[in-house]
């Protein structure tokens, strides 16, 4: 029998708790990432820290939470109740230890599999805790999980709480980076679930009286409300909802135990489903289902005993029933919508007329595209089985079983060179390419007609699977890949005014990305540097000595596959598309996609950036 095959009591290994998280983390966090994206690792850390002070504002003690975050260096502290003296250390190091296996002290809790912090502290280079109470205080530093120094104070001036400092590791979290406006929106969301919490984050705070309203509220202007907001509340479930007169998609924002489940679950299903039995029998009329939701804002939250949940970041859930004597989840949310919508729209007649009115045109809308619609899908049959524009990839963002999926992300490139440079180094499993054959048509203020009519747009629809619902999305990211010249800065205007104008959801749900190239390539016989921006250059020089070879990249297709993989694996640069919450999506695509005014040239003006090929003194291109 060969080494190789010979399989004995010393093939057998037992990881500790660390050696495991730090081993397997995306067990623990889902993907690690940079920061660039919303659900990336460092913000799951942070999460975790922060969902142990939640429960203890649910349990009535600490009602302020202060976060700061100063460039690595992540403080979360509460005043609530403190952990016991005596297992500090333990609660943070010991799996399958904390307070919530104890269904008295935490019945609803957000964290149920006692893993939370110990994956913070295991994949931390620096983690510090500290408790208070009684007057009493006790501290414990580690690194990477490894006990450093522990203290006890027998008297202390400190208000009671916990206080837990991290540094995320950068062995594990290669550049990365927090990003306050996903920080933002996290403790935003936090503050909505919870009304009469105060989240102060550096010096900003954040503070909620109306829960789902207030949420709501910020992701639709009233300008754009067909009707006031219907907000809807009992034990254990609150609802808001109203549709938006010019948006077309379906947008949800689903919460479970505190949890913003970005995926859905049995608690958004039934809750669309809800909506629409509730609808048809208030109006004693069969509408179609999508009839009665395009257009839908709203928001649902629930809370279940010991929550089932799709996977460990919690992104979708799987219960299926409420627990203890409660009925099932759907069960529970038809109920619930059945009375409660039933009653507000008997006493709303103004709203009940006008969301009746939307339902006719919408049913209107559909049946004028139903034979256009016909025909672009058999096209797009056609089309999958001889067209080259897709090359897809084997994991997609409904594979929710499979350990990578979070990573699943379609690249929309311009030309055939670039798209076939990406293709040719891209990873096949959770890489797809979608080619653009030239510039996307401006689709700013045209119905949704136009979808189907241009190929190319319909295309792209059947290839993210969005034209029924955000819920059966292929890709956790798609990612524009221009060249950074004036033609690829203005396809991506194109296509991100495209998926402003029919498919919302995506942008505020974080998945469109700009992916970052660079600009220059420097390398001496012993080492190549790729650098995205004159600085980084300057270092690059520096660094390499004496008369380097400088390239400037102008374009994707310049850059081999043998490169391109450097720029699209594990250091890949995404920038993110962000909306700005104090401007709605129709201003803002009127401003840059309507009608040449004034105010837009002299934006364009003061922002221009002209970059020129110079030769810097010392420093030849």
């Amino acid at each position: 029998m060969s080494e190789e095959t010979k399989y004995t009591e010393d093939n057998i290994r037992s990881l500790d708790w660390k050696e495991h998280i730090r081993m397997r983390p995306g067990m623990y966090i889902g993907k690690l990432g940079d920061g660039s994206s919303a659900d990336d690792g460092i913000y799951i850390l942070l999460k975790e820290v922060i969902d142990n002070s939640i429960d203890e504002f649910v349990m009535g003690t600490g009602k302020t939470i202060e976060v700061s975050i100063q460039t690595e260096r992540v403080i979360v502290r509460d005043y609530g109740r403190g952990i016991p003296l005596g297992k500090v250390v333990d609660v943070v190091s010991k799996m399958n230890t904390g307070g919530k296996y104890d269904s008295r002290a935490f019945k609803k809790s957000v964290g149920l599999n006692g893993v939370g912090t110990k994956a913070v502290n295991a994949l931390s280079s620096y983690f510090r805790v500290e408790s208070t109470r009684d007057n009493k205080s006790a501290s414990a530093e580690f690194e990477r999980g490894e006990l450093t120094n522990e203290e006890h104070l027998d008297e202390t001036s400190r208000r009671k709480g916990t206080k837990i400092t991290f540094v995320p590791d950068e062995d594990i979290f290669k550049n990365y980076k927090y990003r306050p406006e996903y920080v933002a929106r996290m403790l935003k969301y936090y503050v909505f679930l919870n009304p009469g919490l105060t989240i102060v984050f550096n010096g900003e705070k954040f503070f909620s009286e109306n829960g789902l309203k207030d949420l709501l509220s910020e992701n639709i202007n009233e300008s754009d409300r067909l009707y006031p907001i219907i907000h809807l509340r009992a034990e254990d479930i609150e609802i808001a909802m109203t549709h938006s007169k010019t948006q077309y998609s379906e947008e949800y924002h689903s919460f479970a135990n505190g949890q913003n489940t970005t995926q859905g679950g049995t608690h958004q299903a039934a809750f669309r489903e809800a909506v629409v039995k509730t609808i048809r029998e208030y109006y004693n009329k069969n509408y179609e289902a999508s009839d009665v939701r395009k257009s839908i804002v709203s928001a649902i939250a629930i809370k279940v005993m010991e929550p089932v949940f799709e996977s460990q970041t919690k992104t979708k859930l799987g219960s299926t029933d409420m627990g203890g004597d409660l009925p099932t989840v759907r069960t529970f949310i038809n109920d619930f919508v059945k009375t409660h919508l039933d009653n507000y729209l008997h006493k709303n007649p103004e709203t009940a007329d006008a969301l009746q009115r939307k339902i006719i045109q919408a049913e209107r809308e559909r049946k004028e595209l139903s034979g256009i619609r016909k025909l672009a899908k058999d096209r797009a049959k056609k089309a999958s089985l001889h067209n080259k524009k897709l090359r897809d990839c084997r994991v997609h963002l409904t594979d929710n079983k499979k350990d990578n999926y979070l990573e699943s992300t379609l690249f929309i490139t311009e030309g055939d060179s670039a798209s076939g440079s990406i293709t040719k180094s891209r990873n096949v499993n959770t890489q797809a390419v979608f080619s653009l054959r030239g510039k996307p048509l401006n689709s700013y203020n045209m119905s949704k007609k136009i979808v189907y009519e241009n190929e190319e747009f319909n295309l792209l629809q059947a290839a993210l699977n969005i034209e029924d619902s955000m819920e059966d999305l292929r890709y956790n990211k798609i990612v524009i890949a221009t060249d950074a010249d004036v033609d690829g800065m203005h396809i991506r205007l194109l296509l991100i005014t495209f998926f402003l104008q029919f498919f919302p959801e995506l942008i505020k749900k974080g998945h469109l990305y700009i992916l970052q190239t660079p600009l220059f390539r420097v390398r001496n016989k012993k080492e190549t540097k790729y650098c995205y921006t004159p600085e980084e250059r300057a270092e690059a020089l520096a660094t390499l000595g004496k008369n380097p070879e400088i390239t400037r990249f102008k374009g994707l297709g310049e850059i081999s596959p043998d490169e391109f993989q450097h720029f699209i694996g594990d250091n890949i640069r995404l920038d993110p598309i962000m909306l700005d919450d104090n401007m709605s999506i129709e201003e803002l695509l009127s401003f840059y996609m309507g009608k040449n005014t004034p105010d837009r040239q002299e934006f364009i003006i003061d922002n221009l950036k002209v970059e020129l090929d110079v030769v810097e003194e010392g420093l030849p291109l």
